[in-house]
């Protein structure tokens, strides 16, 4: 695998052998590999003009579109770094993120009536300059700021030769050509964007742009996927969830008829969801998908199989190319961490080329999440990444287990809040579900169970479905129906957000 290839040779090739194939699906318009590359050396131009250049951080506010790709390229020819900065994020955050990013240019680019606009300007020369990790010993390429502990966002910054292994390990894995038509969905913030737009350039193939007004409603999002013929989607659960919806709605004709793999990641994806995208959609593969920004975005691949269905959790699957997977248990005698025997849950560390530089502007992050290699001498980059994430690794690769973090103990009994969900959404009647802790009257922790349904599920049933399968510990005592579960911007259940103990519902 060519992990050491840049994607402006790429794209120049395709764009003076092959100039009038299409690259880009955008507002209804089809943009060729030759006026495209044309766009990504005029952005070049006017970014080396106003001095842009190797290791300068530039901060880009825009939306999704088809200059999205062509400044990333500009800027990986420059050997600067890619910052996206939402342009809905409230001004302090994105005070925050320029300041701590080290940003030296920020870009503003979108369209009016005239066409695609961009604007380049310099932050002030004389205040102070993060160094961002990596610089020197590596290229680092790009930087995406994730939600910290601390509500302090951290910019993960990943590296040249992680992105290409991550993007060419999609190529192959997905066995993508230049036939395919992948969706570009992802906010531009969310790791998966990268490999969104640009992996399939890689390829001579085509990029399907979703303006942010389709992804409002999920009915638009189908048909969107339907019209621009898409081949290659990849969403998190929850949207997931809705288009499996919108193709169980369709009895009398194919639903998708293109599509042919649909990429589950972000979050844990559940065997009655899985069951259902199967079931609606049969012509499609199913992958699931699991990597930390930290790691170049996906470390794991699993197409899913209808024996996967009667686990009570699916397998993220085995590691991409270069990629290397522990599970680690810490010994407190001794200080160190030591291999889980086979089939025993620790934490999941990953290493190889996918390992980021750490996180720019903090330091003490950095140490925290990222090691010294001390498991591999012939590590390429010499660091694991400490994911926060319980795993366990059998014949089939890599089983997430949850967060380490959403470990509780009520009662005395330590419970793994997903494993609880996972056992819940198994039930046929619930959408989906999300499991929190709340105190009960007297002060004491009981678990809470919020969940969506269609139809009108009786308590009594969803308690005994978990008493089947649970411990009775594990069988919350709060129960809260929802309309729909509160989502983060990217799309995830937004676990902060979900409604304290309600008196309707509640179990007795």
């Amino acid at each position: 695998m060519d992990t050491a290839g840049r994607l402006f040779d790429a794209v120049r090739r395709w764009a003076e052998e092959q100039p009038e194939r299409v690259a880009f699906v955008e507002d209804g318009n089809t943009i060729a590999y030759g006026p495209f590359f044309r766009r990504i050396l005029e952005i070049r131009a006017l970014l080396a003009d106003r001095g842009c250049g190797v290791g300068d951080v530039v901060a880009c506010i825009g939306d999704r579109s088809s200059d999205t790709a062509a400044l990333f390229i500009a800027l990986e020819d420059l050997d600067a770094l890619y910052l996206p900065v939402d342009p809905a994020w409230p001004a302090a955050r994105v005070a925050d993120v320029l300041r701590q990013g080290g940003s030296r240019y920020v870009v503003e680019y979108g369209r009016d009536a005239q066409g695609s606009r961009l604007a380049v300007r310099a932050q002030d020369p004389g205040a102070d300059r993060t160094t961002v990790p990596g610089a020197g010993v590596g290229e680092p390429r790009y930087i995406i700021f994730t939600s910290g502990s601390t509500g302090r966002p951290k910019g993960a910054v990943v590296d040249q030769t992680g992105m290409m292994n991550h993007l060419w390990a999609k190529v192959h894995d997905l066995g993508l050509t230049a036939d395919d038509s992948v969706a570009f969905t992802a906010p531009l913030v969310f790791d998966i964007s990268v490999w969104q737009m640009l992996a399939p350039l890689l390829v001579g193939g085509r990029v399907v742009v979703f303006p942010a007004e389709v992804m409002l409603f999920s009915r638009r999002i189908f048909r969107a996927l339907e019209r621009t013929e898409v081949t290659v989607a990849e969403v998190v659960p929850s949207l997931a969830t809705v288009l499996a919806q919108e193709a169980g709605r369709n009895t009398e004709r194919t639903s998708l008829p293109a599509l042919r793999w649909l990429i589950s990641t972000g979050e844990e994806l559940v065997p009655s969801l899985a069951e259902r995208i199967l079931t609606v959609l049969p012509h499609a593969q199913l992958m699931n998908a699991y990597g930390p920004t930290e790691c170049s975005d996906d470390v794991t691949h699993h197409v899913l199989t209808t024996a996967d269905l009667r686990r009570n959790r699916l397998p993220v699957g085995q590691p991409i190319a270069n990629a290397v997977l522990y599970v680690l248990v810490y010994d407190p005698d001794t200080g160190t961490w030591d291999a889980a025997e086979p089939g025993r849950a620790g934490e999941l560390f990953v290493g190889g080329v996918p390992v980021g530089h750490g996180y720019v502007g903090d330091t003490a992050a950095t140490n925290v999440a990222f090691h010294r290699d001390t498991l591999d001498p012939g590590s390429p980059t010499g660091r694991l990444y400490r994911t926060g994430d319980l795993a366990r690794i059998d014949q089939d690769g890599v089983h997430y287990l949850g967060r380490t973090d959403r470990q509780v103990k009520v009662g005395g009994v330590r419970i793994e809040l997903g494993e609880v969900e996972a056992a819940l959404s198994r039930h046929p009647e619930v959408e989906s579900c999300a499991v929190s802790v709340a105190a009960d009257a007297g002060g004491r922790p009981e678990l809470v169970a919020h969940y969506v349904a269609p139809g009108e599920p009786q308590l009594d049933d969803l308690r005994n479905h978990l008493s089947a399968a649970l411990p009775a510990a594990m069988v919350p005592k709060q129960w809260v129906r929802l309309a729909a579960m509160p989502l983060t911007g990217n799309g995830k259940v937004d676990h902060r957000s979900l409604p304290g103990r309600q008196e309707r519902g509640i179990a007795p």
